[in-house]
């Protein structure tokens, strides 16, 4: 018996003249279980820290449901007594099974950047990324990139929330919002709106920088896409150079495109997205669905993709949108073909050898 809270459990059944053999099963299990954790924290002090390869984990909490009401789903932890992504709910509802996944979407994103960005997800895809110098105005930027998409959806940033920002944030039905601060003033707006969950995240660490997923009979796991390796070169293949305020949109652009589902297209003006298009078969399509989803706010953006074009119909489709500047991975056998549509049309294009899918 291993846990003080089945004692009084334990002691009627031995009042009564013995243990049943299913509660004595149930005990065994938490006792192998708790042993196991035992031998999993020793086994991580002695791999310096890192993550062994028997991996362990700890449940958290029952969920309410997962995906759909029919399906059962829990959240589970790398340490016991953990938290929900290490964060503090605040307010609000218990987290759900579909704002977990969401909320670790749009926090991966926040963290990859080191000025003052806001990201707005809904089911797993970015519709809104911005920079800017406060917290509310990066929120206004990554909200006007698609405000259909961001209803019901949830926010991050990597800076405190303050009461401004607050005010524009309640505005919008959200279901979440995470972020390393809410200012007291904050805190009193968001009250008001008792379904709004909070979360406060303690750092911008992504911690451990790796990711599993299940699949069949196993799991898979790999490093955590954290953008361009440090002697990444970025080649000009046009006959155009960027302008400088293009350089600047298109870095932002790379950066956002990462965390969008692949095929994934970004439309930039600025520091902030403005069209957004992802989770395509094809990645012309997902030109399209950006250049809609612009409108006239693609005239004069730059373009991010995640992989290289197959062909060169990509670049057309954002020569007729109105983009000046792309930036893509480059290495496909059509690369020619592309760096002639661009030149045809007076466009930048920049190869940086680098691709980002996230599937």
């Amino acid at each position: 018996v291993c846990d003080p809270k089945d004692y009084h459990l334990v002691l009627q059944h031995l009042q009564k003249g013995g243990i049943p053999a299913e509660v004595r099963q149930n005990l065994a299990l938490k006792g192998f279980c708790h042993t196991a954790h035992y031998d999993a924290a020793i086994s991580a002090y002695l791999a310096g820290g890192k993550i062994p390869e028997i991996l362990t984990l700890h449940p958290l909490q029952s969920l309410r449901y997962g995906e759909n009401p029919h399906q059962k789903a829990a959240l589970y932890g790398y340490t016991a007594n953990s938290t929900p992504l290490g964060g503090q709910i605040l307010q609000g509802k218990e987290l759900s099974y579909t704002n977990l996944l969401d909320l670790d979407a749009a926090w991966k994103a926040t963290a990859s950047f080191e000025k003052t960005v806001v990201c707005i997800v809904k089911h797993l895809s970015p519709c809104g990324i911005a920079c800017a110098d406060t917290v509310e105005t990066a929120y206004r930027l990554a909200l006007a990139s698609d405000p259909v998409s961001a209803f019901g959806g949830v926010i991050a940033c990597n800076r405190e929330v303050d009461g401004n920002a607050a005010s524009a944030m309640v505005e919008l039905f959200v279901e979440c919002i995470a972020a390393p601060g809410f200012s007291s003033e904050a805190r009193s707006i968001f009250s008001k709106k008792t379904n709004v969950r909070l979360l406060l995240m303690p750092d911008l660490k992504i911690d451990p920088p790796v990711e599993y997923r299940s699949v069949n009979r196993g799991m898979l796991k790999q490093e955590i896409d954290f953008g361009d390796p440090p002697q990444t070169e970025w080649k000009v293949i046009s006959e155009r150079q960027p302008t400088e305020a293009e350089w600047a949109s298109l870095k932002f652009a790379m950066k956002a495109c990462q965390h969008v589902k692949s095929n994934a297209i970004v439309f930039v003006q600025g520091e902030a997205t403005v069209g957004i298009g992802g989770g395509q078969p094809n990645r012309v399509d997902c030109v399209r669905i950006a250049a809609q989803r612009a409108g006239e706010r693609s005239k004069g953006a730059v373009m991010a993709s995640d992989a290289f074009f197959p062909f060169p119909d990509s670049v057309e489709v954002a020569a007729e949108a109105g983009i000046t500047a792309i930036v893509f991975p480059g290495g496909s056998i059509r690369d020619d073909e592309s760096v002639a549509a661009a030149n045809k049309h007076g466009m930048a294009l920049v190869a940086t050898g680098v691709r980002h899918f996230r599937h």
